[in-house]
């Protein structure tokens, strides 16, 4: 039998006045025209609305919390006297570590705004841990001892809001990930732990540093895949099925979504990748170590004189937040084509008085496709968010050496070495060489610099080194040359620009800019 105090079946009865409200036949109350016009725009507003709130669309959002309000307070008539016995804010003993999460965040994000869930990780000391040996688990006694110190008392206004949430997010919402999503965070992802349905798995990408809520669960099979089918839709990038078993796409706040379900996958899944963490920051910002002015002024010279480069490392060690500032220094003189498989970059959101335009890679056109078409764009500079494939390694090879001024591409290369074997190899397996030698030192002409990304146990980014590359008569055929290393948490000088590098970087310099970078690095 139904209570009427749960939350499940609030969300019924929610659920039941919106579609009453969406299908009401407008003329049969006798209204004039103009009554009726206004009263089916709000519909189609409420529509529109219900189509765009669970996939990043914060004032889609709002408004469908603004209807469910209206319908708690009004329709369904629930005072507040009945708050209490829908969540138990008077006990905290009778509420659940999920609860005192929510209100947690609810309290924090008043203060704090899309940062609570930041300040919720600071509190609860999970950081200062040896996360190296544990892993780093937010658990229910982080949880509970939390809420015991913050001392918490609520209004009646605030257990209204919390609960209208809780009944967004079982309805439209993202499930126990929903205000979650929208905190300012590098990732959220779900289904990736546990017992083979995966649904008690939640954690969040913080600072490069993966982090378990334990205490938070799905609670069913049936709300993880919901969560999962409902996350991917903004764009209608096509539909998750059995025999494709995986989407790549984006969400309307331009975060990176994929989802994935069985039989490709053990279980249903979903990854969300933000970049609102990184958007306008400044070089000065990223870099911040001892010596930082020493990378930030080599990476300026090596944009400014436009040579190709690569910024590798692993995943969540910095590359993609890197390249976003470097942008600042090319020419505005220039313009921009930037190739992704899926959009994460963003420029014309921070570079607004550019000319950039970004392809992506489709289920009809790849990569390697959509240089092809890039090339014919007017395309002063190349930018690809990341060389993923052997097709695309080849074509960047190419599209460097003709077809535009410079290149810049990220890469999860583990060191400059196998970032050249990498695009050897790939000029190979295409067909395009088939002399080991040859493809190699086609390589080694086409990429000039590795700037590698490293993030430590701690989630600590820093640039490991920057490298320059260049043809040599050794056995290898190639030299790797440290311009700038990391060493005893400082950046130190290691070494100065080849004369070949000199001139070619001086070439796209003035006259001033050409003394100043020729007397500090060209010795």
């Amino acid at each position: 039998m139904n209570n009427e105090y749960d939350i499940s079946s609030i969300v019924t009865a929610v659920e039941k006045k919106i579609n009453e409200t969406l299908r009401a036949n407008l003329y049969e109350a006798g209204l004039g025209e103009e009554d009726i016009r206004r009263l089916r725009n709000k519909r189609n507003e409420l529509k529109n609305a219900l189509a765009n709130c669970g996939v990043g669309d914060v004032n889609a959002k709002a408004y469908v919390k603004d209807i469910i309000r209206d319908i708690f307070v009004n329709r369904l008539k629930y005072d507040t006297g009945s708050y209490n016995r829908i969540m138990p804010f008077d006990s905290s003993i009778r509420l659940s570590p999920e609860e005192k999460f929510d209100i947690l965040l609810y309290l924090y994000k008043g203060e704090y705004e899309s940062g609570a869930l930041e300040e919720l990780v600071k509190k609860s000391g999970v950081l200062e841990e040896n996360i190296y040996e544990t892993g780093c688990d937010i658990d229910k006694n982080d949880i509970e001892a939390l809420y015991e110190k913050e001392g918490v008392h609520l209004k009646d206004n605030e257990k209204l809001d919390i609960i209208v949430q809780k009944i967004y997010s079982a309805y439209r919402g993202l499930g126990v990930v929903d205000e979650i999503r929208d905190m300012k965070i590098d990732g959220v992802s779900g289904g990736v732990s546990g017992q083979k349905d995966g649904y008690d798995s939640v954690w969040i990408f913080y600072r490069g540093i993966n982090i378990h809520l334990s205490f938070l669960s799905f609670g069913t099979r049936e709300e993880l895949e919901r969560v999962c089918m409902n996350i991917y839709r903004y764009g209608n990038p096509g539909q998750l099925s059995k025999a494709k078993g995986y989407i790549i796409g984006e969400m309307k706040d331009h975060s990176r979504v994929v989802v994935v379900r069985p039989p490709f996958s053990e279980s249903f899944a979903f990854f969300v990748r933000k970049f609102d963490t990184i958007d306008n920051k400044e070089m000065e910002e990223l870099i911040t170590d001892r010596g930082k002015e020493l990378p930030i002024d080599v990476i300026r010279w090596i944009v400014k004189g436009c040579q190709v480069a690569a910024v590798t490392g692993a995943q969540g060690s910095g590359k993609t937040t890197l390249l976003m500032s470097m942008i600042r220094y090319i020419s505005p003189m220039y313009t921009l084509r930037i190739q992704e498989s899926a959009f994460e970059l963003h420029l014309r959101d921070i570079y607004k008085d550019r000319n950039i335009l970004t392809f992506r890679e489709t289920e009809y056109i790849d990569g390697q496709t959509g240089l092809d078409v890039q090339k014919k764009t007017d395309g002063a500079v190349n930018i690809l968010g990341e060389v993923a494939t052997i097709e695309v390694a080849a074509y960047l090879i190419q599209m460097s050496q003709v077809g535009s001024i410079f290149t810049l591409f990220t890469h999860h290369a583990k060191t400059t070495d196998s970032l050249i074997k990498y695009m050897r190899n790939s000029l190979l397996s295409c067909g395009l060489f088939r002399d080991e030698k040859i493809a190699k030192e086609q390589v080694v002409e086409a990429i000039r610099f590795d700037i590698h990304m490293e993030k430590d146990i701690n989630g600590h980014r820093y640039i490991e080194r920057i490298s320059e590359i260049g043809a040599d008569d050794s056995a290898d055929g190639y030299y790797i040359s440290d311009i700038v290393v990391y060493e005893n948490n400082r950046y130190i000088r290691k070494g100065s620009f080849s004369r070949k590098v000199c001139e070619m970087i001086s070439k796209h310099l003035d006259s001033n800019e050409r003394e100043q970078f020729n007397e500090k690095y060209c010795v």
